[in-house]
């Protein structure tokens, strides 16, 4: 892994691919066991946690559906304050056991103004799998069920994350300099 320029910033190896997918796969590997027979729903928040809900699908032996929310509060490096959906959600989640799947929590801001949104829906049971948990930047009340890394406070892209749209595609994560 080499140092990777996106605009203007520049982004120094974090996590390699290797430790992201043996990570996704132990996860995997954990839903299997704790949803056999329960055909969970996984919702996958987009842009960014795209490419780690098709790479933990792929891992799951389980019957389950997923489906995709956007919901958007970033602007560049920092939070613009604003929590917007833009993709709603179009399944009925009335008694399905749900887990959200987000690429990173952060401040927490986002999930705080939709898992009410969610909970009024009556599912069955309703967890968060994130890929990566920023414990440090926590500012309000969410409950992280299941996190691949915690991660200090720190600026990342790569692996579904980006900047300002870019770096998403990488198979690494990458953290600014």
């Amino acid at each position: 892994m080499e140092t990777v320029s996106i605009l203007d910033k520049q982004f120094v190896p974090y996590l390699s691919a290797e430790e992201i997918q043996e990570k996704v796969a132990l996860l995997a590997q954990q839903f299997n066991q704790e949803y056999a027979g329960k055909k969970p729903l996984f919702l996958s928040i987009l842009n960014g946690s795209f490419l780690f809900t098709a790479d933990l699908f792929k891992k799951l032996t389980i019957d389950a559906e997923v489906c995709f929310v956007k919901l958007a509060s970033y602007k560049g490096v920092s939070s613009t304050g604003n929590v917007i959906t833009a993709i709603g959600l179009d399944t009925n989640l009335k008694d399905r056991h749900v887990i959200i799947l987000e690429d990173i929590i952060d401040t927490g801001k986002t999930l705080h103004h939709f898992l009410p949104q969610l909970q009024s829906l009556q599912v069955a049971s309703l967890k968060i799998a994130v890929l990566l948990n920023k414990t440090e930047a926590l500012a309000y009340p969410v409950k992280v069920d299941y996190a691949c890394f915690d991660i200090p406070n720190k600026f990342v892209v790569g692996y579904g994350l980006d900047y300002d749209g870019l770096g998403r595609n990488y198979d690494a994560i990458y953290q600014l300099k």
